[in-house]
């Protein structure tokens, strides 16, 4: 990569930091509308919905950088017909979110046939010869784009770009060479953490497929000998996990500078932590000093093995939403507001094993069941008591567990290269770009 692309040195004139050999000439910025055919947008009513048809395009099908016809909602053709040619997309043509979620891009690179919402504008160039579609998508998708476009939105009422506003936003004037070695190099980039997403994808579905097979009884191990394992004893939550106390202190208690005592919070619970739980690798909060801990039991502390899980939430795909404590590294730690701390006390469990179990889709159909509520949904202890669970011996839970764990830690490692390539990515838009 060193050997393609050059540092410059930053001069008075529009330059960018990192650019490939062989091109010098310094950046010139023109009004979109300058290069543009048509700058327009799609359908403006809402049509009826059928299970066969034209796929009907808005922001969210664009929002992975890439069109995702499959998942949009269609169209009929007699619908799809019916509209102006300004909501029919062609080859070629760049889509810009803009209104609601602001500037999400992608560009159409197949002759599929489909509509566009009036979230979407289409923007068509007007001349191939001096403007690649390619280098203009990866324009959108830097830092300079989008805070010139966020800037221009009315925010009166829905966050919305208004077409003459599209027109007025600028992009880079550079040869047509330079332009195309920036999109192919870029593109790329895009192309690698495509493939890392779908990898991704697939092994989180090969997971989701495994223990469907694993916790259904369908798919089992054996021992040492190839002997089968003991059949699966069906116990009540209650009948194998003991509730302990929990704190109610909000986010004013909190803080991640110091103390002695950390909290897990439900918020956390929901949004970042690992249902497998090891407290060095994530980021919880303090409880803070001032804060009075005296009357606080030593039972009530958090114990490896453990479950913590969130009380209330107003989704059920999130009600019950469980992590397992795997590593505490001898720490104190409390579990917080609206949440329950389980300990399998009353039946053995292997640590590790739990988390899963709790995943199963037996369980978590139970959970949703007894969930009650109207804007928020909320457990107690007396009904999840009641959810019936699958328990196998020792020796069979660790096999699962150890399993499953080598597949989390194959996503995991995807998760991380994925990261580290989109880091990579918006390091490359910050200096290719001015």
């Amino acid at each position: 990569m060193s050997a393609i692309i050059t540092h410059i040195e930053k001069k008075k004139s529009l330059a960018p930091k990192l650019r490939f050999k062989g091109f010098d000439l310094s950046y010139k910025k023109i009004p979109l509308g300058s290069i543009c055919s048509d700058i327009t947008y799609g359908l403006t009513v809402r049509p009826s919905f059928v299970e066969v048809g034209i796929p009907l395009l808005s922001a969210r099908e664009i929002s992975k950088g890439v069109v995702d016809y499959e998942s949009a909602p269609k169209i009929s053709e007699k619908d799809f017909n019916a509209l102006s040619e300004k909501a029919k997309p062609k080859f070629g043509d760049l889509f810009v979110s803009k209104t609601g979620s602001i500037g999400f891009s992608a560009l159409v690179t197949k002759n599929i046939v489909a509509a566009i919402s009036q979230n979407i504008a289409i923007i068509r160039v007007s001349d191939n010869k001096k403007f690649s579609q390619s280098f203009i998508l990866q324009y959108f998708k830097t830092e300079i784009f989008l805070k010139a476009a966020l800037a221009r939105v009315n925010k009166s009422t829905i966050m919305d770009l208004q077409l003459q506003d599209i027109r007025k936003l600028v992009v880079p004037l550079i040869t047509l060479p330079e332009q195309q070695k920036i999109a192919s190099f870029l593109s790329a980039v895009d192309e690698k953490i495509h493939q890392l997403t779908r990898k991704k994808e697939l092994l989180e579905q090969y997971k989701k497929g495994v223990m469907q097979q694993l916790f259904s009884g369908k798919l089992r191990f054996k021992d040492e000998s190839g002997k089968a394992f003991p059949n699966w004893e069906e116990k009540l939550y209650g009948d194998v996990y003991s509730f302990y106390s929990t704190n109610s202190f909000s986010r004013d208690n909190l803080n991640y500078e110091s103390g002695k005592v950390k909290n897990i919070h439900y918020g956390d619970i929901h949004t970042k932590f690992s249902s497998r739980f090891e407290v060095n690798e994530e980021a919880v909060p303090y409880i803070s000093p001032t804060v009075d801990l005296s009357k606080v039991k030593e039972e009530n502390y958090c114990q490896e093995g453990d479950l913590v899980i969130a009380d209330a939430s107003e989704d059920y795909i999130d009600i019950g939403k469980t992590i397992e404590l795997i590593k505490l590294n001898k720490e104190k730690v409390l579990a917080g507001l609206h949440t329950f701390l389980a300990r399998p006390n009353k039946t053995k469990m292997h640590v590790g094993f739990s988390g899963y179990l709790v995943q199963a889709s037996y369980v978590r159909k139970q959970v949703m069941t007894i969930a009650q509520g109207t804007k928020v949904l909320s457990l107690s202890t007396g009904r999840l008591s009641e959810v019936k669970l699958e328990i196998p011996c020792l020796e069979e839970q660790k096999k699962i567990a150890d399993y499953l764990f080598n597949i989390d830690n194959k996503i995991e490692s995807v998760s991380k290269q994925i990261t580290q390539t989109q880091t990579f990515k918006k390091g490359l838009l910050q200096q290719m770009f001015v």
